[in-house]
């Protein structure tokens, strides 16, 4: 009978990327890319809108979000993003909307939903 080598413990983890950048950016303003919202924010692409913000929940300091280009918007993204600007306001992160389009900011002032959001309130 052959015996295995014992494995060796656990390393100490090391510094990761994420560690680095954000050593190497401390001080420094960050311009990322904003997320361009799709034209159409339905309940069918909720998985790969949930997957964008998910990516952008931890990042310091401000994300920016643009919703120019919306123009069919339902119930279950205005839910995801107001759940994604209320985790990052609780986390002391910022959430700026590059541009906002007619049809969201209606959807939302329908729904009740421009200050979860964080949507500057528009005269009616």
């Amino acid at each position: 009978m052959k015996l295995r080598p014992r494995s060796k413990p656990a390393r100490k983890p090391t510094r990761g990327r994420q560690t680095r950048v954000a050593a190497a950016t401390r001080g420094k303003t960050v311009r990322r890319k904003p997320l361009v919202l799709q034209h159409e924010c339905m309940l069918a692409g909720a998985t790969a809108l949930k997957t964008s913000l998910c990516a952008l929940s931890a990042q310091a300091g401000t994300v920016t979000l643009d919703a120019s280009g919306v123009e069919r918007i339902d119930t279950a993204a205005l839910q995801l993003l107001a759940a994604f600007v209320r985790d990052r306001r609780l986390a002391g992160h910022a959430v700026e909307w590059r541009a906002v389009s007619a049809v969201m900011t209606s959807a939302a002032r329908v729904l009740g939903m421009s200050s979860m959001l964080s949507l500057a309130e528009e005269p009616q």
